[in-house]
């Protein structure tokens, strides 16, 4: 198979995974629109790609040193923990609009958007375990190790989690347009659970691995 196709793929089986990232572009997208929640996904799409090229490398090399699984699993905890109450703050004061009211909050600038999604790919922990458990042997044995090889395996990646961005996004802004605020409510909601989830898996597996 074509080491692009390949890449696609392999980005495909990440994205896939209800994670941060993606509860984040669906965010985004309800309360700003779909160029916001694209700039979300663009850059996760950067902070996946950095770990695939790092697999290419030799990712889980890093990942056995304990000063590095320390900063992975304290701060994705916190970020995990800061977010769900985050999430939970928006649905209670969501809660509180009246049905007919669907006015966006003040859209963020795109720098802060592009940032706050590679902040998250990068803090994921679904996406951590995926390159250390799976995908990084992959991703190793993907390509010939030439430079040309991983460049158009990289790129084959790169490619699969924009058109995954994508599709989240348009999504999401048409369900939001659809059903109204109880929609934006309720994914709030999951927002938040799914992140309180995340942030306990994380201090769980911390503790049993570094503890």
């Amino acid at each position: 198979m074509d080491v692009f196709i390949t890449g696609f793929l392999l980005s495909l089986s990440l994205c896939l995974d209800i994670g941060i990232v993606n509860v984040a572009m669906i965010d985004t997208s309800l309360k700003h629109g779909m160029r916001p929640g694209l700039l979300i996904g663009l850059g996760s799409c950067f902070g996946d790609l950095a770990y695939a090229a790092l697999s290419l490398v030799g990712m889980s090399i890093l990942l056995q040193f304990e000063a590095v699984q320390w900063i992975t699993w304290l701060v994705g905890g916190t970020l995990m923990l800061w977010l769900a109450v985050r999430m939970a703050r928006e649905a209670w004061r969501s809660s509180r609009l009246p049905s007919h009211d669907t006015a966006r909050a003040a859209r963020p600038p795109s720098r802060q958007l592009f940032n706050r999604g590679l902040v998250l790919a990068l803090a994921s922990p679904s996406s951590i375990l995926w390159f250390a458990a799976v995908g990084g042997a992959l991703i190793a044995n993907a390509t010939d190790g030439s430079a040309g090889s991983a460049a158009r395996f990289l790129a084959g990646f790169f490619a699969g989690g924009l058109a995954w961005s994508s599709f989240i996004v348009a999504m999401a802004h048409h369900g939001g347009r659809t059903l109204g605020p109880r929609f934006i409510q309720g994914c709030h909601l999951v927002s938040a659970a799914l992140y309180l989830y995340f942030a306990v898996l994380v201090f769980g597996n911390g503790a049993r691995t570094l503890l």
